[in-house]
């Protein structure tokens, strides 16, 4: 079983950056897909970008590709979403997922944290 717990989330102005992190639990981290998720208030939850097991793939949402990016360190269980150029539609909970393969849907993914409030304001 893998714990996820995410953190760095905050208030930020349009166009600024933002780091957020998840520290895994477990010995088995490298056996998994990390991914991030969001959801904005009212709206479903939502794919943002993933990353293979040993950091060699990733793919994002559209929305993100160029502004997000993703990365992994497995020898210290930890997966980071840097957020370049935020904009006041990226405000959500930003959820951070374990899953066993490169996939998009929320339920491709086993594990899931609490969630960081990410809030940019125009």
């Amino acid at each position: 079983q893998v714990q996820l717990v995410e953190s760095g989330g905050g208030l930020v102005q349009a166009g600024a950056s933002l780091r957020l992190s998840c520290a895994a639990s477990g010995r088995t981290f490298s056996r998994y897909v990390m991914g991030w998720f969001r959801q904005a208030p009212g709206k479903e939850r939502e794919f943002v970008v993933c990353i293979g097991r040993y950091g060699g793939s990733t793919y994002s949402s559209d929305s993100v590709r160029d502004r997000f990016t993703i990365s992994r360190d497995n020898a210290k269980n930890t997966v980071a979403l840097q957020m370049n150029s935020l904009k006041p539609e990226d405000t959500a909970v930003y959820y951070c997922a374990a899953g066993q393969s490169i996939a998009t849907m929320t339920n491709s993914y086993e594990y899931w944290g609490q969630g960081t409030q990410v809030t940019v304001s125009s």
